[in-house]
Order: C-alpha cells, then sequence, then structure tokens
C-alpha cells in the first residue's frame, strides 16, 4: 500500500530539548523530520505534534518547531499521544487515513502511539530514519515489533516521493532538492 498525501498526515513526537541530546543519530531524526515537515507543507499534509511533560523534558527542538505549523503542538503526560484525549481529538479531527510517524523515543511513546493508530484501524508509516532512542536494540526492536504488527517501516524519501506521485510538477523540483 502506497502513502497518498490527500489521505495522510504527519506526527512528530516528542523530539523536545532534553530527550535529543540522550539519542542516537539525533542529527539524522532532526534533519529528515524537518524534510517532511517541509514536504508536508508543500503538499497540504496535515501535521500534528506532542510535547511529552515539556516542563521537564523541554519544549520541542527550535530547528523542528520553527517549521511546526501554528497550533500544531499538544502537550501530554501518557506515553501514547492517542491515550491523551486533546491530542485523540485533535488526530480524529483530521480525518485522516493514513498516519507517518516520526521522533522519540521508539520504543516508548512513538511505538504506543503508533500501537494505538493500528489499533483504531489506521495505516501506520513509521519513518526508521526520523525515529530514535538511546540503545540501538531499543530502536530496532520497536520497529521489528511496530512491523510485525502492521505499521510500515518507511525512510524519509519513500514518504516523499510516495506523497509527490509523479515528477515534472513544481512541487517534485522543489522538494526533491531536499533529498538531495
Amino acid at each position: 500500500m502506497l502513502l497518498n498525501a490527500a489521505d495522510a498526515c504527519l506526527l512528530v513526537v516528542d523530539i523536545q530539548d532534553r530527550l535529543l541530546p540522550a539519542v542516537r543519530d539525533q542529527e539524522a531524526v532532526v534533519a529528515n523530520t524537518r524534510v517532511l515537515l517541509k514536504a508536508a507543507g508543500a503538499l497540504g499534509v496535515p501535521v500534528l505534534a506532542s510535547e511529552q511533560y515539556p516542563k521537564g523534558i523541554g519544549h520541542m527542538v527550535p530547528a523542528v518547531a520553527d517549521l511546526l505549523p501554528d497550533g500544531a503542538v499538544v502537550e501530554k503526560l501518557h506515553f501514547s499521544c492517542l491515550a491523551d484525549t486533546t491530542f485523540a481529538e485533535r488526530f480524529a479531527a483530521l480525518g485522516r487515513r493514513q498516519a507517518v510517524v516520526v521522533g522519540l523515543e521508539a520504543h516508548v511513546c512513538v511505538l504506543q502511539t503508533a500501537e494505538q493508530l493500528l489499533a483504531a484501524g489506521t495505516e501506520v508509516f513509521v519513518v526508521a530514519d526520523a525515529v530514535s532512542s538511546r540503545a540501538e536494540a531499543s530502536h530496532s526492536l520497536a520497529l521489528r515489533r511496530l512491523e510485525a504488527d502492521g505499521a510500515r517501516i518507511v525512510t524519509t524519501e519513500m514518504v516523499v516521493f510516495e506523497w509527490l506521485g509523479q515528477a515534472g510538477t513544481q512541487a517534485f523540483r522543489e522538494l526533491s532538492r531536499l533529498i538531495k
């Protein structure tokens, strides 16, 4: 099954000041999230983001926050975004059947959010090069578990080119530059 920009939303999970420095491949997570946020903006894909207990973990890192649409961030205490009533209501209001998930940590908040989305019948695409954990084993086992449970494990490039669907458009010319 392919992603479709008209059916998808982008969920950015907890890429926060005090959490990001502790995870592996943090530069790639931020860079790839930025690519996906730019693609979402160019293609009209709605974005929703979460901050886990910002009083303790800090806010979304500026490199990501700068590209989020106004009002996209929802504060939460639950590990799963969907366990938070406000986030769940905002997600439902988007009316999208596909969720592209990026963020931290792969084995905690990303995993629990994706599992709840799957249980609710949402098509879930977890972006392997835009999620991370402190330990490689936690990252790889989370992705394996999610895949076994029905999530599609994808890369940033896969998402962008599936959302685009074709070459030769202005959006293709603009977004293909982000991949190089």
